[in-house]
């Protein structure tokens, strides 16, 4: 007797190519990459095969699996209240600094003299920006980061002779990077004077002796010490024979008075430093880099040092370092200075538009904090939308995610960090939360 068998459904799934030819797809594959479309694809004749999908919605499934980016990295709304989070990336790029990238995202001039056709100093133009900034400084470099500016330091100077510091200023920079640890990595020998919490002038000047390569001072950007302390000054060490290298952390190249303990560059190198490092990602407000600032011999000395090529820019953060020297306040600037009751207006107009969406939300009064090593201690007025917990991870999870922090049974949304062009885009992101 013969009996129907039913149909296996599998046979319906469309073939690789065939999909590929959707022209949805086949878009994304200028966009995306072949291999991340194919990917797409195979995911999705997967789950027909499994049950899980009809056959006939494995091109609309590959289509909405698809990246909005060719890069795994995803922007995000940083509403942690932290204004240079390490872990989002820290100074988030002005305007003028992204179109500058994408300028130099193709061939640019960035060796070569258009005018008679010759090679050129590398990044001149950013250079010549740093020294405009920070006319005190007689010459100025850029490595690719600010740990690097300062091993970039003690490797051409010190090499095989001593760096006196203070004990106090022998700081861990996060991830488990430890000063000592990258100072000696150069060859160099530390010279550790005074002690945790006080170090006298008297301290550096029985330490100094000919195998001195210079005295080294350091912004403990990342914590506070209070109470029986004693440092010694910029300007006191100058006067002691041996260069003195100060690393300010930050980036800050001038006085900022919402941050009035935060050692700036311009101060530093009128006190008497001979060489300065700083961060470009920090309150700066650029891209990662190093920056180093001070005397000409001592800048040409590190410039022409072997190790100098292997931590150079690229042109990407040549672009973006001289668009924010140059260009418009960054984001990070405005951060810092926006007002408290401008933040408190916008927390309550989006704590209202929520609540009339029947979702429980309140303006808080909160504080923010600077982040990404600088300004220990300092707390800056602030306001949130108070929400449930419960949201913390499908708003992070979400598109775009939005970040908070969860503080005392409640998920915060500060402000200080959202621009507020963003206010819809976060009441959005709630909405479908």
């Amino acid at each position: 007797m013969r009996t129907d068998q039913p149909r296996d459904r599998r046979r319906d799934i469309p073939r690789t190519d065939a999909v590929l030819a959707d022209p949805r797809l086949a878009a994304a594959v200028e966009s995306l990459g072949r291999v991340t479309v194919k990917a797409a694809v195979t995911a999705a004749q997967d789950l027909a095969r499994r049950g899980e999908l009809d056959p006939a919605g494995v091109a609309d499934a590959a289509v909405a699996a698809l990246p909005l980016l060719a890069t795994s990295l995803r922007p995000v709304l940083n509403a942690t209240g932290v204004v240079l989070h390490t872990n989002l990336g820290r100074a988030p790029l002005s305007q003028a600094a992204t179109e500058a990238v994408a300028a130099a995202a193709g061939s640019t001039d960035v060796e070569f003299d258009l005018g008679s056709g010759n090679r050129a100093r590398r990044g001149r133009g950013t250079l010549a920006a740093l020294a405009a900034a920070v006319p005190d400084a007689g010459a100025v470099h850029v490595v690719n980061n600010g740990a690097a500016a300062l091993v970039l330091a003690a490797t051409a100077l010190a090499a095989g002779r001593e760096i006196v510091v203070s004990r106090g200023e022998l700081i861990e920079i996060g991830d488990g990077f430890r000063l000592p640890d990258l100072l000696v990595a150069t060859g160099a020998r530390l010279r550790e004077v005074g002690t945790t919490n006080r170090t006298a002038l008297t301290d550096y000047t029985a330490a100094i002796g000919p195998d001195t390569a210079f005295l080294l001072k350091v912004h403990p950007s990342n914590f506070v010490v209070r109470g029986f302390t004693a440092t010694v000054p910029t300007r006191d060490l100058a006067g002691l024979g041996p260069p003195v290298v100060v690393d300010i952390g930050s980036g800050l190249l001038c006085p900022e008075p919402l941050l009035p303990n935060e050692p700036d560059a311009a101060t530093v190198l009128r006190d008497g430093a001979d060489l300065v490092t700083a961060s470009g990602d920090k309150l700066l407000g650029g891209p990662q880099a190093g920056l180093l600032l001070g005397r000409p011999d001592l800048i040409e000395q590190l410039r022409r040092h072997p190790l100098a090529r292997a931590l150079r820019v690229d042109k990407l953060t040549l672009a973006a370092l001289e668009a924010t020297l140059s260009g418009p306040a960054t984001p990070t600037r405005q951060a810092l200075r926006r007002p408290a009751e401008e933040l408190r207006a916008r927390a309550e107009a989006l704590a209202e538009s929520l609540c009339a969406e029947g979702i429980p939300a309140e303006a808080t009064e909160t504080t923010s904090v600077v982040g990404g090593g600088g300004a220990p201690g300092v707390e800056l007025p602030s306001w949130a939308v108070a929400l449930d917990p419960e949201l913390a991870t499908p708003l992070r999870t979400g598109e775009p995610p939005v970040v908070g922090r969860v503080e005392r049974g409640r998920l915060l949304l500060d402000l200080r960090c959202v621009p507020p062009e963003h206010d819809g885009t976060v009441f959005n992101a709630v909405r479908r939360a």
